[in-house]
């Protein structure tokens, strides 16, 4: 069976991905390096089940420091099968700098320790933000142009992994990551249909309802990187999207459904006048959402949480998400189980939270 070594596994993806692999029995060891300790990572009661089977070992690492890198890489028992690299910043809107340091610094300390133990597979996550955002769907040979900071430099990332002699090196690019333990992709929108909710008011967003924002959920995310480990081939890169084809008036669409509220869009002539200034706009959208989120929270008992209404500037402006992940099903077999974001998966996802709470309870 295999042995896996997972870095930055205590995230969002990470821990799902535990969950998957001790759940369907996949490995007879699996070592998750992180930063943050599952005591203090907002871990749902299945989710800390399946980090204390007997298979899974965690240990608190500085994936930035060579020492601990080497340390992270032991294992008395011969090596590791596969590493798994999710480590890096996660944020959006951070400088140039911090991606440097936390994720491209990161990936290629860890990616160079691999080399040299001879790890016979190496997985990287990028994103599927390094492609041109344009009107025409993007498959792996698609146009390159990345179009946010944090995607900027995981191609950066993947150009220098390619150099440094991995010997089975496999870069995912997903759409947009959405399931039970979100907070950055499809979550900060759910949070502001929850704002709007108190507010008894309309949401609307920039733009129109036909801009894509391509997802794919986080158990397929999961058991892509599974089949990965198993069949995937050397040099190769695969986008992760469902068959959604999700756009905003669809998230729109389900939000209403949930929380019983009305949507819209502000449409392209408004939203091009307000991205004359939209570091002004972005300041005053946040700050309309940040205090009744506060209030929100408190009027339900919520002291602290992670999540948060927040939008960055650089997810404002018309930049569409448009993939194709169908390579992967065509060259090895995978298959999308979650092909449609509907009610249901995104009640799971504020379920995941409103069970620790996180997340007000709307419903009681």
């Amino acid at each position: 069976m295999s042995r896996l070594l997972i870095l930055g596994g205590t995230g969002f993806i990470g821990r799902n991905l535990v969950k998957y692999l001790v759940d369907n029995n996949c490995c007879s060891k699996i070592k998750v390096i992180d930063k943050q300790f599952p005591a203090i990572a907002y871990f749902s009661e299945e989710i800390t089940k399946a980090f204390e089977n007997e298979i899974v070992e965690f240990k608190q690492g500085n994936l930035n420091s060579p020492t601990s890198i080497e340390k992270c890489y032991e294992d008395p028992d011969g090596g590791w099968d596969c590493v798994i690299n999710l480590a890096g910043e996660t944020k959006y809107g951070q400088t140039a700098e911090v991606y440097q340091e936390k994720t491209l610094d990161v990936s290629l300390k860890c990616a160079k320790e691999a080399v040299k133990r001879k790890v016979p597979k190496y997985i990287e996550f990028s994103t599927a933000q390094v492609y041109k955002a344009n009107k025409k769907i993007s498959n792996e040979e698609g146009d390159i142009k990345p179009w946010t900071r944090l995607a900027t430099s995981k191609l950066e990332c993947e150009e220098k992994l390619k150099e440094l002699g991995l010997q089975n090196l496999i870069i995912v690019r997903p759409s947009v990551v959405y399931g039970p333990g979100d907070i950055f992709g499809i979550s900060p929108r759910i949070i502001t249909a929850a704002v709007y909710k108190k507010l008894d008011e309309k949401m609307k967003f920039l733009w129109n309802g036909d801009l894509r924002l391509n997802t794919v959920h986080v158990f397929d995310v999961c058991s892509a990187i599974w089949l990965l480990v198993q069949k995937g081939e050397n040099g190769k890169t695969y986008n992760l999207c469902d068959k959604n084809d999700t756009t905003q008036s669809k998230i729109n669409v389900l939000l209403e459904e949930i929380f019983g509220i009305k949507t819209g869009f502000i449409g392209k002539v408004m939203s091009n006048l307000a991205k004359v200034n939209m570091k002004s706009v972005t300041e005053d959208v946040n700050e309309k959402h940040l205090e009744p989120w506060a209030s929100l929270c408190k009027e339900h008992g919520i002291l602290s949480t992670p999540l948060t209404p927040y939008l960055d500037q650089e997810l404002l402006y018309n930049n569409p998400l448009y993939v194709d992940g169908s390579k992967i099903e065509s060259d090895i077999g995978f298959e999308y189980k979650h092909p449609k974001m509907t009610k249901e998966l995104l009640e799971e996802q504020i379920n995941y939270f409103t069970k620790l709470d996180l997340f007000p309870n709307l419903w009681k």
